[in-house]
């Protein structure tokens, strides 16, 4: 599951972006401001806002150390900031005096991005705070900008619908239409595909555009086997414009932010795993803190919501049997503590730490080792701990066989034969979720909220990506 736990609602107009450092959370906006938030408690930190443009604040990132802070305004400047104390460190104007639109360190946090609307880009020495090299692209503004994670090349996607790869001398090594209308956002996994030889490296890079699609994309760079772009894949879902996406830390997962939702996506299987709407407008940027399970997104309704994931959807994640067993048996004391929290068991910790439960411990329960061995009272909480227990047994199991978890019902925990989408966005097997409506009181199996409707919609593109699966596995 992915919970809500904070929304920050101090900027008085559009929040345009949002970024995590190991320890805070910055977030700008039309309203002229950057805003920084520590991550232990939420709170503004005592030299927010910071002040000093005269325009809308487009983008802001942290360096990787965390220590400097970039934000880019229409007003033409790129500002670098002292996170501690909220001093300015630099005031870097774009040559063109054009209105910049992103930016972005690099990896070594030796050279610092901007794209402005003119279509320029500059490389400017984050050290000397002195340009060194730049660039323009051919048609369009700059909305977009990622590095590679090893700092070899970076990636700027402009309004005309083009990515254009640049090395770290400023030189074009590639460009192409990827968006027809347009791209809003694009972002590198920080983990590589594959490693081949004469050290070539893949990755995968995400980009979002006014056309209502994100792709993803195979990239390969070396000075000896030079470049290469390959499509892989469109995401399916968006039926609006897509303003952001982002890839988790560890790459397992992707999050897309359109018209009042957030879709995360699995990366290994590209399935929709939750879609969060509780922005009430256009959803402008998202990302994930690098060291904890905290989502940030950011939206024209003036908010920043904070999302926290729990074991159980890192476990999801996990796309194959062996990741899945192993990741559940390899759990701590502390990850089935927060497991059970997660499923409003918070009362049994104390017997659970107890008894020194880790993963392994907790697959192999049993109701006669819960009532004798941890004096579990109660039938009914037994019943509840077993329930959860089999539910993750069951996940293990169905990987097991080989059936991808996006085919089994919620409820059932079964295969689906006739897949529908409720209200709340996720698959189930029509009799067993009309089953549930009819004695829960329309609520969500996967929520617990209110469904907004009872309706239940045909799901037949997942039932032809079942049908298909049981052609090829059941022969």
């Amino acid at each position: 599951m992915v919970k809500l736990i904070h929304t920050l609602a101090d900027h008085g107009d559009d929040v345009n972006c949002c970024a995590f450092s190991f320890s805070l959370l910055a977030t700008c906006s039309l309203d002229k401001t950057i805003r920084l938030y520590s991550l232990r408690d939420f709170t503004e930190l005592p030299h927010s806002p910071l002040k000093f443009h005269t325009y809308a604040v487009h983008c802001c990132c942290f360096s990787p150390s965390g220590h400097i802070l970039a934000s880019c305004s229409t007003d033409g400047t790129t500002v670098l900031w002292n996170t501690e104390n909220g001093q300015m460190l630099a005031v870097m104007e774009q040559p063109s005096g054009s209105p910049v639109r992103v930016c972005q360190f690099s990896p070594d946090s030796m050279c610092l991005a901007s794209g402005a609307a003119d279509g320029t880009v500059v490389l400017w020495n984050a050290q000397s705070y002195k340009l060194y090299r730049c660039g323009s692209v051919k048609d369009g503004s700059l909305a977009a900008c990622a590095f590679s994670p090893n700092g070899s090349f970076f990636v700027t996607g402009s309004s005309c619908g083009d990515l254009t790869v640049w090395d770290d001398k400023m030189r074009c090594l590639h460009s192409e239409k990827a968006h027809d209308l347009g791209i809003t956002c694009c972002d590198f996994s920080s983990q590589p595909v594959s490693d081949g030889e004469q050290g070539l490296q893949f990755f995968r890079l995400a980009s979002c555009g006014q056309d209502c699609q994100v792709k993803i994309w195979i990239v390969s760079f070396t000075h000896i086997l030079g470049f290469e772009l390959k499509y892989k894949s469109t995401l399916s879902g968006h039926c609006a414009p897509v303003l952001a996406c982002a890839f988790s830390h560890d790459g397992q997962m992707l999050v897309s932010g359109k018209f009042k939702a957030v879709f995360i996506v699995f990366q290994n299987t590209e399935n929709i795993l939750h879609t969060l709407t509780q922005h009430t407008r256009y959803v402008t940027t998202c990302a994930f803190a690098p060291n904890t399970l905290l989502l940030a997104t950011g939206s024209m309704d003036k908010t920043v919501n904070i999302w926290q994931f729990d074991l159980e959807t890192l476990c999801q994640a996990r796309s194959t049997e062996h990741q899945l067993k192993q990741f559940t048996e390899d759990w701590s004391e502390e990850d089935v503590s927060t497991w059970l929290c997660a499923q409003d068991l918070k009362d049994l910790v104390g017997i659970f730490k107890m008894n020194n439960i880790d993963g392994k411990e907790l697959l192999n329960l049993t109701k006669e080792s819960l009532a004798d061995d941890l004096k579990i009272e109660s039938l009914g909480l037994r019943s509840k701990v077993l329930r959860k227990i089999e539910e993750l047994r069951t996940k293990v199991k169905s990987l097991s066989s080989g059936i991808p978890d996006e085919f089994i019902c919620p409820i059932t925990r079964e295969l689906m034969k006739d897949p529908v989408i409720a209200s709340d966005g996720y698959s189930y097997e029509k009799e067993a979720m009309e089953n549930w409506i009819s004695k829960k009181k329309r609520t969500s199996p996967m929520t617990n909220l209110v469904l907004p409707s009872a309706v239940l919609t045909p799901n037949r593109t997942l039932k032809m990506a079942i049908n298909r699966w049981l052609e090829t596995h059941q022969k």
